[in-house]
């Protein structure tokens, strides 16, 4: 499991999302998305990457969160 730019490792606040906009990860992509969004996991909570490839590790930048779910682009 990969921590997020903060140190910030686990997760005890239940029926919020557990990451937040503006927040930095580095990430290995396991799956694609139905639209082609690579998928990457964050303390087990899923996150869609635009223009990420499965296998591909890169650090991401949270855009938008969603109670379930969260987008996010990849930092260059």
């Amino acid at each position: 499991m990969f921590k997020n730019s903060y140190g910030r490792d686990n997760y005890s606040n239940k029926g919020s999302s557990p990451i937040n906009e503006g927040e930095e990860y580095d990430v290995k992509i396991e799956d694609l998305g139905r639209d082609g969004d690579g998928i990457a996991r964050v303390e087990g909570f899923v996150v869609f990457v635009s223009g990420a490839k499965v296998g591909d590790e890169v650090k991401i930048r949270i855009t938008s969160t969603r109670r379930n779910f969260a987008f996010a682009e990849i930092v260059e």
